[in-house]
């Protein structure tokens, strides 16, 4: 006897380990309506890569859900949509292609590879005040401050800041990313979305009276053909720079470690091979990803897999689905710091491939890397893992 597929993110089984799931809506239902979520839900890889790739489905998720709501919900959300409605990640052509060109003259493969070295001096930082005869926690000590102490080292923001940043992009991610949705969350993000904006508008006057060599003082230079960046629209990418930034790279860097840690085997290999180190982190993407479900909305009535998808549907793809796909992958449930090739999902494709992947891929690098130099002896410390309660991520709040 075999049990119904019901598939609710916000199940706090499913949150520990969706892969079982995952594993059965491939074989058993690929293209998964899913009433918790009131959308569709894809899992293997072919269907998650096309539906990045397809010119059917849209981005564009936000403005469609904050039209239909009304009252007090709209009201609280408000604030959240001014910004986040200008995420170029929701965004279609054209707004998508100025937006990411702007972005790009500042946030470009040579700038991020130059920052190899300045990360490196963040991660002996961190790993200097680790100690060496008691438990620590490798989510809060390092994996949270590493990526948003560099996205600051980008943006000229002193360390001291990030007690506050952190809490407030915490609170956003109660609306981006969260696994359930209620006012008290939207109210939360909506906190959140204020404290962000209120400091990133102080931070873009006071560098615009005196502009320096920083991300925020040449964005606010970048000029296309469609002009300048709207101050808006300068605040909104300043957010999105540090939540996607930072959020994202600390989910990997958490499930890096907890990856090594249940495979002492690889762990053991890593260390034997250091120059691994790049197709590890990209096994590391792969295994168990931060980037877990992937939205668009149906923009044309179309039918994937024998199942038709009408225009306004939501649709979520499951990267972390895919990217266990045995129709993709050989041994895909087995972590294997050598594997080649490694076409994973996690950083996206076509249009939206993800603008930061370099930097991720060089604090992976850098930080995985020195923690085996500097420390001969990594275990688990007594206790379960706790993971974060989200739906667009997947990572350890503790470990």
């Amino acid at each position: 006897m075999t049990t119904a597929l019901h598939f609710d993110p916000a199940d706090p089984a499913l949150r520990r380990n969706p892969f079982p799931t995952f594993a059965r809506l491939q074989d058993e239902d690929p293209v998964h309506w899913s009433p918790a979520l009131r959308a569709w839900v894809l899992t293997r890889y072919e269907d998650v890569r096309q539906m990045l790739l397809s010119d059917t489905l849209s981005p564009d998720r936000l403005r469609p859900f904050y039209a239909q709501l009304q009252g007090e919900r709209r009201d609280t959300l408000a604030e959240v949509m001014r910004y986040m409605s200008l995420w170029m990640v929701f965004r279609d052509p054209p707004e998508h292609t100025r937006l990411r060109k702007l972005v790009g003259t500042v946030f470009n493969l040579k700038a991020l590879e130059a920052m190899a070295e300045p990360v490196g001096r963040v991660v002996d930082h961190l790993l200097d005040q680790l100690p060496t005869d008691q438990p620590v926690d490798w989510a809060q000590q390092v994996a949270a401050p590493l990526p948003a102490y560099v996205i600051m080292d980008m943006l000229k923001i002193p360390y001291a800041a990030f007690p506050e940043l952190k809490e407030a992009s915490d609170e956003l991610r109660a609306f981006i990313g969260g696994a359930r949705a209620d006012g008290d969350r939207y109210a939360t993000a909506r906190r959140g979305a204020e404290r962000l904006a209120s400091f990133f508008r102080a931070l873009i006057a006071e560098r615009r009276a005196d502009p320096g060599d920083d991300f925020v003082s040449r964005m606010i230079a970048a000029r296309d053909e469609g002009g300048r960046l709207s101050e808006d629209e300068l605040i909104a990418t300043c957010m999105l720079v540090l939540f996607a930034g930072h959020e994202t790279t600390t989910h990997l860097l958490g499930n890096a470690v907890h990856a090594l840690l249940d495979h002492p085997d690889q762990l053991q290999r890593l260390r034997d091979e250091p120059g691994l180190i790049n197709s590890a982190v990209e096994e590391f993407l792969r295994y168990d990803g931060p980037s877990h479900a992937l939205a668009r909305v149906v923009k044309t009535d179309h039918e994937v897999d024998g199942k038709l998808l009408k225009a306004g549907d939501r649709v979520f793809g499951f990267a972390n689905a895919g990217n266990r796909d045995p129709r993709a992958f050989i041994d895909p449930q087995g972590l294997d710091i050598g594997r080649t090739p490694n076409r994973h999902l996690t950083f996206g494709f076509g249009l939206h491939f993800c603008m930061g992947a370099p930097l991720a891929r060089i604090e992976g690098q850098q930080c995985i890397g020195r923690l085996l130099q500097r420390f001969k002896r990594i275990e688990r410390a007594p206790g379960e893992p706790e993971w974060i309660d989200a739906l667009a991520m997947r990572g350890v709040s503790r470990l």
